[in-house]
């Protein structure tokens, strides 16, 4: 027992993760399922060919390998999918999360949707302390929606985001930028996101999985595409970083804030503080590059989580400075996986 005159000494917390190139790791992206419930012509082939359910991790030890995350120094935990809600009882690993967000041990608790599951999940993400989440939404098109998507309701994903602004919470809409597909709307979209308080992101094609088409048909340069708004908008550069991969301008016409992520044409590498985790446990040090870390061996091999921590850390050491994108080489596929596999 301590005396009055004794100052119990703090508790010793583990040493955070840092890379070789000293970047702290402090957001971990979890996918929890590679199934959607859409098809994206630029993202999946539409004969997909996913994980038997048996190869997931159990939604138990996604939490378990959040907590050793967490422990460590992630601060911001993003799920992902495929499409993250429709994955059967994802609502429990949400709230076995939120924990930490009362808790204190966790900044943020967010995730990446097409907006479909929306409607129903909304108010029960809201309630246990998800505050902002991003939709993927390439058109308003709904004709076109329904073309890209191969099978999407536009007007069900509009309900969804509907629901989610009545919860509360804040919407960010990113779109894929789709040559000869949606790059006449991008100004309209812009306008639309901002209209109803959105901040809206433009993002290239990557070249991840091989699809039915070429993706050199479908990639449409961010920097043509801002030469082009450029003429309708009066774009002020932000100095907003997240470590993340968006660089920000404010539409002045609008008062909203537009991000752009240029893999291929602009390397956005250099402050990633960023890892991604799969739903069969595979730690994916760069969302480019195909090394990995086998995280769910080390986690089913013993009750502790010293195994699956010294893996972890193994892993952080490896993580390269940058990805290598190039689209003239994405044929079939720059990196074989599909975005779906390692969360978008």
């Amino acid at each position: 027992m301590w005396g009055p005159a004794e100052i119990a000494p703090a508790p010793v917390r583990p040493a955070p993760l840092i890379d070789p190139f000293q970047r702290a790791i402090t957001y971990l992206r979890i996918s929890v399922t590679d199934r959607c419930d859409f098809r994206c012509a630029y993202c999946m082939a539409e004969d997909m060919q996913f994980l038997p359910k048996r190869d997931l991790l159990t939604l138990e030890e996604l939490d378990r390998l959040c907590g050793v995350f967490i422990d460590r120094g992630v601060r911001k935990l993003r799920i992902t999918g495929g499409e993250p809600l429709v994955r059967r009882d994802i609502m429990h690993l949400f709230r076995r999360l939120s924990r930490h967000l009362t808790s204190g041990a966790l900044d943020e608790l967010t995730l990446t949707t097409n907006g479909s599951q929306l409607a129903r999940f909304a108010p029960e993400l809201a309630d246990l302390g998800v505050r902002r989440i991003n939709v993927s939404l390439d058109t308003l098109d709904p004709r076109k929606f329904r073309e890209i998507t191969r099978r999407g309701d536009l007007s069900v994903v509009l309900a969804g985001i509907e629901a989610a602004r009545a919860a509360g919470i804040k919407v960010k809409i990113n779109a894929v930028a789709l040559k000869g597909v949606n790059e006449d709307e991008i100004a309209d979209m812009i306008a639309w996101a901002h209209g109803l308080g959105m901040d809206m992101t433009l993002i290239e094609v990557m070249p991840l999985g091989e699809i039915e088409g070429d993706r050199t048909d479908q990639f449409l340069p961010l920097s043509v595409a801002r030469e082009r708004l450029e003429s309708r908008y009066t774009l002020t550069p932000l100095p907003d970083r997240t470590g993340g991969p968006a660089r920000y301008v404010r539409i002045e016409e609008t008062g909203g804030r537009l991000g752009f992520i240029t893999p291929l044409t602009h390397n956005f590498c250099e402050s990633c503080n960023r890892v991604r985790l799969t739903c069969t446990g595979k730690l994916y040090m760069c969302l480019g590059q195909e090394d990995a870390a086998d995280l769910r061996a080390a986690l089913r091999a013993s009750p502790d989580d010293a195994l699956v921590t010294q893996a972890v850390v193994e892993a952080i050491s490896r993580k390269p400075k940058g990805h290598d994108f190039v689209i003239e080489r994405a044929r079939p596929a720059a990196v074989p996986r599909h975005m779906s596999v390692t969360g978008g």
